[in-house]
C-alpha cells in the first residue's frame, strides 16, 4: 500500500513519522530532512525503534548555506 514504484519494478523506501499533532504518516527519505529542520515532526522510525527529534541523536542536519563565497579560488 505505501510502496512507491519506480522504474523497472524497484521500490522507494518510506519512513514512518509522527507529526507534532500526533498524526502518523510515511514519507520519502528525501523529505525527512525538511520535516526535521522545519520541526514539523517529533519522531521518525529507524532501526526498529522511534527516534525522538528532541532527545535522540540524529544525523547532523545542515541548512543550505546562503551568502557570498569566501573561499579563495585556486588557479
Amino acid at each position: 500500500m505505501y510502496n512507491l514504484r519506480i522504474r523497472k519494478g524497484g521500490r522507494i523506501m518510506l519512513i514512518k513519522v509522527i507529526y507534532e499533532n500526533e498524526k502518523f504518516d510515511m514519507v520519502k527519505p528525501s523529505l525527512l530532512n525538511q520535516l526535521i529542520l522545519s520541526k514539523k515532526i517529533k519522531k521518525f522510525y529507524r532501526s526498529g525503534q522511534w527516534a525522538d527529534i528532541e532527545t535522540d541523536q540524529i544525523r547532523r542536519l545542515v541548512a543550505p548555506f546562503v551568502g557570498s563565497e569566501r573561499r579563495l579560488e585556486q588557479s
